[in-house]
């Protein structure tokens, strides 16, 4: 898939739709073992198609296999949880939030491992996976997460902090942006303390993949993305839609040094 497709919508949503349809070759999710628990297949395929297809089918790969949980992660926006200290954290502009601004540095500081990093890669520059980076105010990236979107789904793969609830600031940032863009879910794999505290909850995996049927079929946001500047986490609402928009002449964060 050539990466210049990457600034042009229309083709990218047509491709990713194809892309669906692509992952004849995948094992069937409602099949995935109880022991290790998930456990669906080999996973030999680490291209942008096979990727695409796999994650809307409702897998992820890790240490060369295809796994498919029988519990997943989810966060649905209008669900999202900011706790007390992560919102005195908005509001006094502790840190600055930027998307895509530094994906390669963002990859290194969640390491992964080396294959799905490469895999991830080639996702970034074809407009598919992004990153969340988040400085703090001498210019130092302190925290942050990646992940891919298909669809109105988008998937977080991993987030790294170095500064207490950085990568928190950069969680509730990207849960605005995705109520605000429409997006229906949010998965992050199986359950762990950090996303019980961000309103993940726990879904079956016949549900969740009900779920993605639906989510990743519809328009997405392929290509590069940008914090909004008419956007504020500081002043947004999960519950209630449409909250968020920033105060006339304020700016969402302060902007990063060099």
């Amino acid at each position: 898939m050539d990466s210049g497709l990457s600034g042009k919508p229309s083709a990218l949503a047509v491709l990713a739709k194809h892309f669906i349809g692509f992952g004849g070759g995948l094992p069937d999710p409602d099949k995935a073992l109880r022991h290790p628990e998930g456990l669906a297949g080999k996973c030999n395929d680490l291209s942008v198609p096979t990727l695409v297809a796999a994650y809307a089918k409702g897998f992820y790969p890790e240490d060369g296999k295809w796994w498919a949980p029988a519990e997943r992660m989810v966060s649905f926006p209008e669900n999202a949880h900011v706790s007390k200290r992560v919102w005195r954290l908005l509001q006094t502009r502790t840190f600055g939030v930027s998307f895509d601004t530094d994906f390669a540095g963002v990859l290194r500081a969640c390491g992964p491992e080396p294959a799905l990093a490469e895999a991830f890669q080639a996702l970034f520059e074809d407009g598919y996976a992004h990153s969340v980076e988040v400085w703090d105010r001498s210019g130092r990236l302190t925290g942050g997460l990646f992940g891919l979107a298909i669809g109105q789904a988008f998937f977080t793969e991993k987030t790294f902090s170095r500064e207490r609830d950085a990568a928190n600031v950069g969680a509730v940032t990207l849960s605005c942006h995705l109520q605000h863009w429409g997006f229906a879910l949010n998965d992050g794999k199986r359950m762990s303390g950090q996303l019980s505290q961000l309103g993940f909850q726990v879904v079956p995996r016949f549900a969740f993949n009900g779920l993605l049927s639906k989510a990743t079929l519809e328009p997405s946001r392929p290509g590069p993305w940008t914090v909004e500047t008419g956007l504020d986490p500081a002043r947004w609402n999960p519950k209630v839609p449409g909250t968020g928009k920033a105060a006339p002449g304020s700016r969402n964060a302060f902007t990063p040094s060099a």
